[in-house]
Order: C-alpha cells, then sequence, then structure tokens
C-alpha cells in the first residue's frame, strides 16, 4: 500500500512539473517586446520572484521618448496604487508598537475626520481606511487628487470629505476610495510624529535594503535614472507632463525600481521575521479578505472568490491563492502579483498609460506557472483594448458630430458665470477671444473649451488632450429659466474613475 501510494504521488508530481513550465528568460524577454509594440509602450521592467530567488529582473525600451534612454533593473518609475500596501504595512507596524489597533476610530487620532453620516463618522475605524468600504462611491473626491497639480491641501481633504454624499449603506459595498488612504497616511504621521514618507522609507524601505526608492518623487535622492510618463495625445504617444503628486503620496505616492520592489516582494512572499519589518499576524492580516467584491461572469483562472484585504486585493486562481494591485498616475501604471504557494512573484513597471500592457505581462508568466497552455494573452488584451477604443471612438464622435451640427445653435452666453461646489470649489465660465471657456479655480489642467451641444447641455474640452476626460457639461434652470446650476459627466467609458465628475453638484453664485 505505502509503495503504490508513492508511486501515484510520484507520478502526480511528474505530471504536475510536465504541465507547469515557467517561461524562460528568452522567453520573457520575447513577450515583454511584443508587448511594448502591441500596446505602444515606450519601456517596462519585467521582474519574476519564485522561491525566495529573483529569477529575471530586466528593462526594456526606453525611459521616455525625449531621451531614448534605455530602461534597466533600476530605473524607477511612480509606482501609484501599489502605495497603498506600504501604507497598509506602515499601520501594522504602528499595531505591532501598540501604538494603535485596526479597529481604533479614526476620530480618536483625527478628531475633525467628518463624513456625511455622523453614524458613519462616529464608527468608522483606521481598518474602514484601508478596505474601500466607506459608502462612498468609486473614486468619489478623486478630483481634490487628480489630475495634478491642484492647490487642494491636506486640511481641505479631510473638510471636504464631509460634502461626499455615500451612494451604499456603510460598509455593504466595495468601492475603490483614495482619499481614504490619505487619511491612513495622516494617521501614520500624527502616531509616529513623522510623515508619512519619513515612516515608510525608515521603517519599510530602508530595513529591506530598497535604497532608491522614495515615498514621493520630490524625496529622489537619485533623478539621473527615471522614466517620464506617457500617453496618447491626439493618437500618438508622447511624454506628459508628471505628476508630482503634492498631495496623497500614501494613496499612491512611491517611486521605486524593480530592484528594490523585488525586495519588498521577496519580503512579503517570506516567513521572516529576521528583518522585523513587521510581525507575521500583521502581514497575515493584511492578506486577509475584508471586503467582499463580486466576481461575474467566467474566469480563465477558475475565480469563484474575490475580496480586497489591506492594501492588496485577494482572490481565488485555479485553486491558490493570489494577491495583486495595481497603480495608475499620469503617464504610466504598474502591477504586482504574488502567489504565495507557489512562491511566486510577478512585477510589471511601465511608463504609459496603458494597463492592458501589463495584464498581458503578468497573466502570460502566471499561465505557465500555473499550467495554462495556448494562450496568447498580448493578442487577447491588444484585441480586447481595440475593440473598447473602438467603442468609445464611436461614442466620443457621435457627440463630436452633433457639436459640429449645432455650432451655431444655442445661446451659451446665459452660463456665463462662477458656479461652486461644496468639496471642489469654484468654476467660472468667461468668454474669451470670441470662444466660450471653462476653468477650475483648484484644478489647473481642468481648463478647457465649453461647446452647445444639445438643450441646456455643453461639452468641455480640455486643454489637455493628454487626459481622456471630456465631459458632458448640463445647466440646470429654475422655473423662469434662469441658470441655477450645472452638473457634469464623462463623456467617454474610457475615462479613469478618478474624474468623478459626477460627484459634483454645482450652483451658480
Amino acid at each position: 500500500m505505502k509503495t503504490f501510494l508513492s508511486s501515484i504521488l510520484l507520478s502526480a508530481a511528474i505530471a504536475g512539473s510536465a504541465i507547469a513550465q515557467p517561461l524562460t528568460s528568452k522567453q520573457i524577454d520575447t513577450l515583454t517586446e511584443r508587448t511594448l509594440k502591441a500596446f505602444d509602450v515606450p519601456g517596462i521592467a519585467v521582474c519574476v520572484i519564485k522561491d525566495g530567488k529573483v529569477i529575471h529582473s530586466k528593462g526594456y525600451g526606453v525611459r521616455s521618448l525625449n531621451t531614448k534612454k534605455p530602461v534597466d533593473e533600476h530605473t524607477l518609475f511612480g509606482i501609484a496604487s501599489n502605495s497603498k500596501a506600504f501604507t497598509a504595512a506602515a499601520l501594522g507596524i504602528l499595531v505591532d508598537e501598540g501604538k494603535l489597533k485596526w479597529d481604533d476610530k479614526v476620530r480618536q487620532y483625527i478628531p475633525e475626520f467628518m463624513l456625511y453620516d455622523p453614524y458613519v463618522t462616529e464608527q468608522f475605524t483606521v481598518r474602514d481606511l484601508l478596505t474601500h468600504r466607506s459608502g462612498l462611491g468609486l473614486g468619489a473626491g478623486d478630483l481634490m487628487l487628480f489630475p495634478s497639480p491642484s492647490d487642494f491641501t491636506l486640511k481641505d481633504v479631510i473638510y471636504n470629505l464631509r460634502y461626499l454624499k455615500p451612494v451604499s449603506s456603510f460598509r455593504t459595498q466595495y468601492d475603490y476610495d483614495n482619499n481614504m488612504y490619505v487619511l491612513a497616511g495622516e494617521i501614520v504621521a500624527r502616531v509616529s510624529g513623522m510623515s508619512w514618507d519619513a515612516f515608510v522609507e525608515k521603517k519599510i524601505m530602508k530595513k529591506l535594503g530598497m535604497s532608491s526608492s522614495a515615498g514621493s518623487y520630490a524625496r529622489l535622492k537619485d533623478h539621473s535614472n527615471e522614466i517620464d510618463g506617457h500617453a496618447p495625445v491626439n493618437s500618438k504617444v508622447q511624454v506628459v507632463d508628471r505628476d508630482t503628486m503634492s498631495l496623497g503620496h500614501s494613496a499612491g505616492g512611491i517611486y521605486s525600481s524593480i530592484s528594490d520592489l523585488s525586495k519588498w516582494v521577496s519580503y512579503l512572499l517570506s516567513d521572516d521575521t529576521a528583518k522585523k519589518v513587521m510581525s507575521e499576524e500583521v502581514k497575515e492580516e493584511m492578506f486577509t479578505p475584508q471586503t467582499i467584491i463580486p466576481v461575474h461572469g467566467k474566469s480563465p483562472y477558475n475565480t469563484h472568490f474575490a475580496a480586497y484585504g489591506l492594501g492588496f486585493f485577494v482572490s481565488d486562481v485555479k485553486g491558490y491563492k493570489q494577491l495583486s494591485h495595481t497603480g495608475g498616475l499620469e503617464g504610466m501604471v504598474t502591477q504586482i502579483t504574488m502567489i504565495p504557494e507557489l512562491g511566486l512573484g510577478i512585477i510589471v513597471l511601465t511608463n504609459q498609460q496603458e494597463g492592458g500592457a501589463f495584464s498581458a505581462i503578468t497573466n502570460q508568466l502566471k499561465d505557465s506557472y500555473l499550467g495554462i497552455t495556448g494562450t496568447d494573452r498580448v493578442k487577447e488584451y491588444s484585441a480586447r483594448r481595440g475593440n473598447a477604443v473602438d467603442e468609445a471612438k464611436a461614442i466620443t464622435d457621435k457627440v463630436w458630430k452633433t457639436v459640429e451640427e449645432q455650432k451655431n445653435a444655442g445661446n451659451m452666453k446665459a452660463y456665463i458665470g462662477g458656479y461652486d461646489d461644496k468639496w471642489f470649489g469654484g468654476v467660472r465660465i468667461f468668454e474669451q477671444h470670441g470662444k466660450m471657456r471653462f476653468e477650475s479655480q483648484h484644478s489647473k489642467k481642468l481648463r478647457g473649451e465649453l461647446f452647445y451641444y444639445k438643450a441646456n447641455t455643453c461639452v468641455v474640452k480640455w486643454d489637455d488632450r493628454s487626459m481622456d476626460a471630456d465631459a458632458f457639461a448640463t445647466f440646470e434652470l429654475d422655473e423662469k429659466g434662469e441658470v441655477t446650476g450645472m452638473k457634469m459627466k464623462a463623456i467617454s467609458p474610457l475615462t479613469d474613475f478618478s474624474f468623478d465628475f459626477q460627484d459634483l453638484d454645482f450652483v451658480k453664485k
């Protein structure tokens, strides 16, 4: 019996090893080069960690279309929302030190914290800040952070949250929220006595040997090997303004390289406590589902369950637990993926705001470790992206065709004046050189030309064409036909959710 069982186990092991055929470094080179071309991305860095060892770490393409200097494993990228795991870890370190608890109330540390619902305000915990279950809508209030630059302060963000109306009951629904991570960083600062940036650099990066990384772009010690962000502008990819992120580093400010991030991911995948960054209990809490995320449709990885932990998405893929996160800033997007039971970590950093690129590389690598054959993720995601772009173009083309047909109709001068939203502040609509203009008081990039569309609705075309975020502006009238307010929403379905125009409710001054 023992011999028979051993034979079965050996056969299973041989079969398993035959099925799983991890990509070689040469195959990863080919995969990434195809991805660069398919998604028109100037530069990508890829790192693969397996069983505690870095088995592939390499840069591809160029850091910038302006300089044409090559990407390597030490090239610095903005990792955007992959910073959130560092914020969760920072709070976890304070938990380890006995300085706070996950379920302490936020107002214990930020007394001025206030949300729309008084009950939610009083019950909101540190854990709630990290788990996207506030009841606020997707990206609510992000226009205070994005696009950069703006002159909103941390004090403004904390104060203005009280004006954002919930879209669901507290703790009942997942909706991604950057501003709560901003507050999480502020708790780190108030409890530790040092800035979030300094705390993360000292307590995490320094201990792990992440010597080139920093909590924000401004804190980088060496700018000689960093990327520029890129985005399509009038259908041609080019360098765009850097997102300097003067506010909200704890939600997405870190700059790092695959060389440095491999140390972070290797540490998270290990059970090594010798570095004394945080306890295994804290790490396990980060990896534990906190907020359920609905899973719909058929998944190529037989995913049945998904959730958000603390700084990571948690899901099942082919029977394994997967931890992952993505990040996006203007001109750059990133992804970190871990499957702890396989000892597998994948890091993909890019300098173009095209998420299909990191998905194609990550999932093709993942397929090879999970024994999934016959896939071509570059082709699949490229086709999917092409279809999405075509659908979005059909929508926007129809809008602009209507604008062209209506160019001599409508009297937009009635809309001239100042408008105020409780959390976003003021905008003004004015005439300049015979054209109608829209201008935000606080967000410097939200400036553009106003065109008549239909009835009491206009379209705002932003001056900065790297932002795929043109918006409808619908004016509200009273019984006398006089303008009393304005609401907005994005035109293209591809507009990033952080352009949360739908949360604005302007009143004419």
